[in-house]
């Protein structure tokens, strides 16, 4: 279950900041934080993490020189109250410091598990939006399907995309790159 809270932080002492999640646990689950509201969501599970992973493979396999793809964790952040770490993100090359991505990127990818789905689908998209964020995946691992949104010419989420097993997923941007959401399961289909 994610979780929204503020109950590690001192009462009255206002929204948390980025400095803040310096001091959380390294305990296996996300700690995020959205407009000074820390976000707390469990370890994610083997079918998400194996998603993931060959996703990361595939755009890395493909990716352009001045981009580069990282897996979570690694913090993307805005300013001091908002920092996220989306499952597999595409940023600038240029962008990165060693230990974060303090510049929106150009691909964020958030694989749903059952404890997320509803804040990847809803308050994280939202963010990536207000960000700026270019594209937006969203990878439902029990279908398996691919959902692709974009930003259009008001700054708004348009989905442009929508694959479901064995259909290929042709992706123009952040770079062309075929996916098909049954290989992202691998030999095994768990």
């Amino acid at each position: 279950m994610t979780v929204m809270t503020d109950i590690e932080h001192p009462a009255g002492a206002g929204p948390m900041t980025v400095r803040d999640l310096e001091g959380m646990p390294e305990d296996g689950r996300r700690y995020e934080l959205i407009d000074g509201v820390l976000v707390v969501s469990p370890a994610p599970g083997f079918r998400h993490q194996k998603i993931a992973y060959r996703l990361f493979g595939v755009l890395d396999a493909t990716c352009p020189e001045g981009l580069d793809v990282l897996g979570a964790p690694f913090a993307v952040h805005s300013g001091d109250r908002v920092e996220l770490q989306p499952d597999v993100l595409v940023g600038r090359s240029e962008d990165f410091t060693e230990k974060d991505l303090p510049a929106p990127p150009v691909l964020a990818v958030e694989v749903l598990s059952p404890s997320t789905a509803i804040h990847d689908l809803n308050t994280k998209k939202a963010v990536y939006q207000r960000l700026g964020v270019p594209s937006y995946w969203v990878i439902d691992p029990a279908e398996p399907a691919i959902t692709a949104f974009e930003l259009d010419s008001d700054g708004c989420y348009e989905q442009v995309a929508k694959a479901a097993g064995a259909e290929p997923f042709d992706a123009v941007r952040p770079f062309p790159v075929r996916l098909v959401p049954d290989a992202l399961l691998g030999r095994t289909g768990r």
